[in-house]
C-alpha cells in the first residue's frame, strides 16, 4: 500500500508543474516516445496497416492506456496498479531474498501471491510487472492469429455474406490489436524505468543500507520520468538508442528476467547521477541516461511486436479449434470456429 500512496500523493505535488502533459509512469512523453519509436521501427514481414504513421500515432497515444484507467476504485485500481512495477532488491528478489527471485518466478500470479504471503510479504506492495508484460503479449499474439486467419479466408471467399463480415471482423481486430500494442507498449516502457524495478523506487530505500548516502527523497521518481524526460527526450534520439532486434532463441520468461534486471542495474547508477545535481542541472550524462533508457524500452518493444507476429503463425483460433497455418495456406475453412456453431 505504501507505494501506492506515496506514488499517487507525488503525482498531485506535479500537477502544478508546467510540463507538456500530465505526468505518469514514463510521463506521457517518453511512453508516446517508446511506442511510436518502436512502431516505425516494424520490418516489412507485418501487417501494412501496421506501418504506417497512423498507426504509430496510435500505438503512440495508447502506450498510456494503463496509467489512464487509474482511478476507477477498487477492485479494479487494486488490481491493475500493481501491474507496473516490481519492487526487486539490489539482487534481484522481490523485496529481500525471501522473495522470489526474478529469474525463477512461479508460473502463475495466484502462485507468486502464495509465495510472497508465505514468505510474509505484502502482495500488494511487491508488484507483479513481469506478469503484466506476459499476459499482454500473449494477448497480442492471439490478436495476431485472429487477423491472420480473417485476412486470409476475406481474400479468398467466394460468398459475399461471409465476405462482408471477414471484412468487418478484421477491422475489428486490427482496432483490437492497436490497443493491445498500446496496452503491451506501457508495461514494457515501465520495465525500461529503474525505478519500475527496485524497492528503492522513489528515494533510497530508508530500511536498506546506503553507503553512498543516496537522496532519499520522495519526488526522485516523478521527478525524473515526468518533467526531466519530456524536456530531453526527443525521437530521433530515441530512435538512435535502440540496440539492433535480438530475436533468436526467444522464450519469453527468461527474455524478460533479463530485461528487468538489466534495469534494475540501472538503478544505482541514476543515483550517482542524482546525488551528482545531473538531472537537475540537465547535463548531458543525465540526458543520455534518460535516452538510454527509453532506447532500451523501444527497442525491446519492437522486438516483442515482431516475435508476437510470428508466434501468431503457429496459433489455433476459434472452436472447434482451426489452425491459423492450415486457414492460412487455404486447407481448412474457418467459419464455423470464427462465427460459432450456436
Amino acid at each position: 500500500m505504501k507505494r501506492l500512496a506515496l506514488a499517487a500523493a507525488a503525482v498531485c505535488a506535479l500537477a502544478a508543474v508546467a510540463v507538456p502533459a500530465a505526468v505518469s509512469a514514463w510521463g506521457n512523453t517518453g511512453h508516446r516516445l517508446i511506442g511510436i519509436a518502436a512502431m516505425r521501427a516494424l520490418p516489412e514481414e507485418m501487417p501494412a496497416f501496421l506501418r504506417t504513421p497512423g498507426a504509430a500515432a496510435d500505438v503512440g497515444e495508447l502506450s498510456r492506456e494503463p496509467d489512464r484507467w487509474k482511478g476507477g476504485g477498487q477492485p479494479h485500481d487494486r488490481e491493475r496498479d500493481t501491474a507496473h512495477f516490481v519492487d526487486l532488491d539490489d539482487n534481484g528478489f522481490v523485496f529481500n531474498p525471501q522473495g522470489p527471485s526474478i529469474d525463477n518466478l512461479p508460473r502463475l500470479k495466484s502462485e507468486y501471491d502464495a509465495a510472497l504471503i508465505a514468505a510474509g510479504l505484502d502482495v500488494d506492495d511487491a508488484g507483479y510487472l513481469p506478469y503484466a508484460i506476459w499476459d499482454s503479449y500473449q494477448n497480442l499474439v492471439r490478436d495476431f492469429a485472429y487477423w491472420r486467419v480473417l485476412n486470409a479466408q476475406e481474400a479468398r471467399e467466394t460468398d459475399p455474406g461471409k465476405r462482408a463480415w471477414y471484412r468487418v471482423d478484421r477491422e475489428r481486430r486490427e482496432a483490437l490489436i492497436l490497443r493491445d500494442m498500446g496496452v503491451l507498449g506501457h508495461y514494457i516502457g515501465d520495465g525500461a524505468q529503474p525505478h519500475h524495478t527496485t524497492i528503492h523506487y522513489n528515494g533510497w530505500d530508508r530500511n536498506t543500507p546506503n553507503p553512498e548516502g543516496f537522496t532519499t527523497a520522495r519526488s526522485t521518481h516523478s521527478a525524473f520520468e515526468g518533467d526531466f524526460t519530456a524536456r530531453v527526450a526527443r525521437l530521433d534520439a530515441v530512435e538512435a538508442a535502440m540496440a539492433a532486434p535480438q530475436l533468436e532463441n526467444f522464450d519469453m520468461r527468461p527474455r524478460t528476467a533479463a530485461y528487468l534486471r538489466a534495469t534494475l542495474a540501472q538503478v544505482t547508477p541514476f543515483y550517482r547521477l542524482e546525488k551528482a545535481g545531473a538531472f537537475r542541472d540537465t547535463r548531458d550524462d543525465a540526458a543520455a541516461f534518460t535516452i538510454a533508457r527509453l532506447g532500451a524500452g523501444a527497442a525491446e518493444l519492437r522486438d516483442m511486436f515482431i516475435l508476437a507476429w510470428r508466434d501468431s503463425a503457429d496459433d489455433s483460433i476459434g472452436w472447434p479449434a482451426v489452425k491459423v497455418a492450415e486457414v492460412e495456406a487455404g486447407t481448412a475453412d474457418p467459419w464455423i470456429a470464427m462465427v460459432g456453431e450456436d
